[in-house]
């Protein structure tokens, strides 16, 4: 089928060549003179790209594009103007044109605005997609026992820069990723299985940063500069998730993005009083018994991670005088907006903000939600769009015209738990989907991480409970009772506290606002 072109000018004669030019290759073109002749023919027929002159009598290109974006938001629109001012220019394309031209124009840039135009997302799927195929075979081939900590966080940027460019559409591609992505985790949770517990003993370049080492890595060296902080902590924040945020916070900051490993479990219980405290759950429970008090309810679990970071900054020997806050509710995170200067007014603030993780939850408990965000990328843009319109950009906007350096993280991600296993263990086991502590538990060998010395996790647990288990890939727990009823409830849920790339590898973002 031909592909079908409005050209409005009031020259329109003077363009019978480059007419004739496109019919040649195979376009259908509707020429008119001016701007209502323009906007009656969209009324009237399908067209899939408009050229419109910028300067006709009568409604002028500008007016012109203004209404046709009224009838139809979506036709592209290529605005052709004699004029090489600024403004003009400026304006056109803060009206969302697809392209601009400067006349004269030839007929070969014309064809080439038309390819760029309506082909470039079907040219750019299939150059992804060659991309994709040509680096699966290397991408592949990490995947073993040789790959250190680095390498994983490498592997994992490329899978996840996969997943975002290539093609939904192309549902037999996104299989073949899919299959990947199963075949990393499982590869990394067994990595994960064989090195981590090194990991806590260690120190240098043989182990990751990990939570308790995110303050001193990234903020206490702000501090001790004498330069403002802010830490931003988003609770359950992907690296994927956090693209898209990156995306949109770069207008104002100048960006450096590293990354970190969360300890296990990678729930917030334990990971963030981890990054907050600058120690590891059972070191939390020994030093200071007064702020860690057992059980499984993350809200009364974090109760106290002001006081955690004011113990921390005196082991260091900074000053401990904080300004904490907690944004559970979108009023909370708009006065925090509101009223920035008190925030900045302090050498080093804490914003801990919820939402991501309630969005998580409320997924896992709504229909709605989950038919709007079957999958990864559905969810990315629900994350996204919430993004856009919420007190976090705000925040991010009003600190973007303060002198202070914003150190942005989150404690944990979570991963897409489409299988199930059963676990076994007693009555007093707590309730978790991705890792349990409690008293003889069993599950499947391949399907979970067994800590039957929870001290070598720096893990604390309190009698009877004697080990945990952690699920690993996308698995999640599910009891013998009732189990059809939670099998069902809970396939296919965003799910955290277990092992798996998506959980582990987070970003840890350093910004300075482009101000000045």
């Amino acid at each position: 089928m031909a592909t079908r072109i409005l050209w409005a000018d009031d020259e329109i004669d003077q363009l019978r060549a480059h007419i004739i030019f496109l019919e040649q290759k195979g376009m259908a073109v509707t020429p008119v003179t001016n701007g209502e002749d323009a906007l009656k023919k969209v009324r009237e027929e399908p067209f899939e790209i408009v050229f419109l002159d910028e300067q006709m009598p009568g409604m002028d290109g500008l007016q012109t594009l203004e209404q046709i974006q009224g009838v139809r938001p979506t036709l592209p629109v290529v605005m052709i103007t004699k004029s090489e001012e600024e403004s003009i220019m400026e304006e056109a394309i803060g009206s969302k044109i697809a392209d601009y031209l400067i006349k004269p124009v030839n007929p070969n840039q014309i064809l080439l605005t038309i390819k760029r135009v309506l082909d470039q997302r079907r040219i750019q799927s299939e150059k992804s997609a060659q991309s994709y195929l040509r680096s699966f075979n290397e991408l592949s081939s990490k995947f073993n026992e040789q790959t250190d900590w680095s390498e994983w966080i490498d592997i994992y940027k490329k899978l996840t820069h996969w997943q975002m460019s290539l093609d939904p559409s192309e549902e037999g591609l996104q299989q073949v990723l899919q299959d990947q992505l199963h075949q990393a985790n499982l590869a990394f949770s067994k990595f994960i299985e064989l090195e981590y517990r090194s990991w806590l003993k260690e120190s240098g370049d043989r182990a990751p940063v990990l939570s308790p080492d995110i303050m001193g890595k990234y903020v206490f060296p702000q501090l001790r500069k004498e330069e403002k902080v802010v830490f931003i902590l988003i609770d359950c924040m992907r690296y994927d998730q956090w693209l898209t945020f990156e995306k949109i916070l770069s207008q104002d900051y100048f960006i450096d993005t590293d990354f970190y490993y969360s300890i296990l479990p990678t729930a917030t219980p334990y990971s963030r009083n981890a990054i907050f405290a600058g120690l590891y759950p059972l070191e939390i429970k020994r030093k200071y018994p007064q702020f860690w008090q057992g059980g499984e309810d993350e809200n009364s679990l974090n109760l106290h991670e002001e006081e955690l970071l004011k113990e921390h900054l005196r082991r260091e020997h900074l000053r401990d005088q904080v300004r904490y806050e907690k944004v559970i509710r979108p009023e909370d995170g708009n006065k925090i907006a509101d009223k920035i200067r008190n925030v900045t007014q302090s050498p080093f603030s804490s914003i801990v903000y919820n939402f991501v993780d309630t969005l998580v939850h409320s997924r896992s408990d709504s229909d709605v939600l989950k038919q709007l965000a079957p999958d990864e990328a559905a969810f990315r843009s629900l994350t996204e769009s919430w993004f856009q319109h919420s007190s976090l950009l705000r925040i991010f906007q009003e600190l973007a015209g303060e002198d202070v350096t914003v150190v942005v993280t989150t404690d944990h991600g979570s991963v897409r738990s489409l299988r199930d296993t059963k676990v076994f263990g007693d009555r007093d086991s707590s309730t978790n989907l991705r890792y349990k502590f409690g008293r003889n538990l069993k599950a499947e060998s391949n399907a979970a991480i067994f800590i039957a010395k929870p001290e070598e996790y720096q893990l604390p647990v309190d009698p009877p409970a004697n080990s945990y288990i952690i699920a690993k890939e996308d698995y999640y727990f599910v009891y013998p009772t009732q189990y059809n009823r939670y099998q069902n409830r809970y396939m296919d849920t965003f799910q955290h506290g277990g092992a798996s790339m998506e959980e582990m590898i987070l970003p840890v973002a350093v910004m300075k606002p482009r101000r000045g």
